[in-house]
């Protein structure tokens, strides 16, 4: 049998050609596959829908928290079911219920107050739907939700007792507090007395007198100031030097948050009471309290940052995909005090 070997060749050539090709093919719809699983990633956000549930707008601080997770989710192209709770825990029960009969993608809250979450935490579960708790956390079983993002109470207690500290270095007098706290039950409340006991309580010179429920309004901060102040007067001993209770002096008002601060400063205008010889401390830094500050009326105000909603989304966003986030994100809080620079300060948009 004779070979031709110009025919092999010719379709060794072929084969060769028909090779590259595909091969060529190959190349092109594989990197065509991964770019369009790229975008196919980048775009899951998209469509995204959260479920989300506020206590309510009882400040200018937690109309910003709103306001900055709505902004985020906005950038970032996820859709928000929002429930305002007007301050009651069972508005906010139902709204969690509701958020899984829709079928939501991820559900965020911020509590109320720290119990009573365990049963709707559970259907939420069952649904097959994650939930992060904003801002306050709660008491309940840790693998009913997928974590916390918020400030941290218990730092931010210390740190008012730590100025306090220092501002009293000199001092050898026993030294009365005044405590305003926050709403009965919410975790924010017990960190923070709690974080500001643990740096005061070796030190014998300081006593909390009294500490009192204003549930984080301005009203209740003024009714409380108005309250000490009419009794100083049925017992004649009301001066217009400072604030008593039960006879004593007030030399420090600790304040859970500057919108029960700001109330408690309009008591003291509106009675002509110089607020120069009472040390006063607040936890926020919303703009007014910030005003106050510069205006010699405070003297020292501990940041809680209400703008959680970038750090909200990316947490969103990661559970979504799969990933875990961390049992804890706390956000970034400063101090401020009348020792510093004035002329540094910038606008706090809230």
């Amino acid at each position: 049998m004779k070979v031709n070997i110009k025919k092999i060749q010719k379709i060794s050539m072929l084969a060769f050609f028909a090779a590259v090709i595909f091969l060529l093919l190959f190349i092109l719809t594989t990197t065509g596959r991964a770019k369009k699983n790229k975008k196919s990633l980048e775009n899951k956000s998209e469509g995204l829908i959260l479920g989300f549930s506020q206590i309510g707008s009882e400040s200018a601080w937690r109309s910003r928290n709103t306001q900055s997770i709505f902004e985020a989710a906005e950038e970032n192209h996820i859709q928000i079911l929002f429930d305002d709770a007007q301050q009651k825990q069972e508005n906010q029960l139902k709204a969690i219920r509701s958020f899984i009969v829709y079928q939501v993608d991820v559900i965020a809250f911020v509590p109320i107050v720290e119990d009573g979450w365990d049963n709707v935490l559970t259907e939420a579960k069952e649904a097959g739907i994650p939930v992060i708790v904003v801002d306050r956390q709660i008491n309940a079983d840790q693998s009913l939700y997928a974590g916390f993002l918020g400030e941290n109470g218990l730092e931010e207690g210390r740190k008012a007792a730590r100025f306090l500290l220092n501002k009293c270095s000199d001092k050898k007098d026993k030294i009365t507090i005044f405590e305003m706290s926050g709403t009965e039950n919410s975790s924010v409340v017990k960190e923070r007395a709690q974080g500001f006991r643990e740096i005061l309580e070796n030190d014998s010179r300081f006593e909390i007198i009294a500490s009192q429920d204003g549930d984080f309004l301005r009203s209740r901060g003024k009714e409380i100031a108005e309250n000490l102040i009419q009794k100083a007067r049925d017992n004649n001993i009301f001066r217009n030097d400072s604030l008593y209770y039960e006879g004593k002096k007030i030399d420090v008002v600790y304040s859970h948050n500057d919108s029960m601060t700001l109330g408690l400063l309009d008591s003291l205008a509106n009675y002509g009471i110089n607020p120069a010889n009472t040390i006063i401390i607040s936890i926020d830094a919303e703009q007014k309290s910030i005003d106050a500050l510069t205006e010699g009326k405070l003297n020292c105000v501990v940041e809680c940052n209400p703008n959680l909603g970038p750090m909200l989304m990316t947490l969103v966003k990661e559970i979504h995909q799969g990933k875990a986030i961390p049992r804890i994100t706390y956000n970034q809080e400063s101090v401020f005090t009348e020792d510093d620079d004035f002329s540094l300060y910038k606008a706090r948009g809230y």
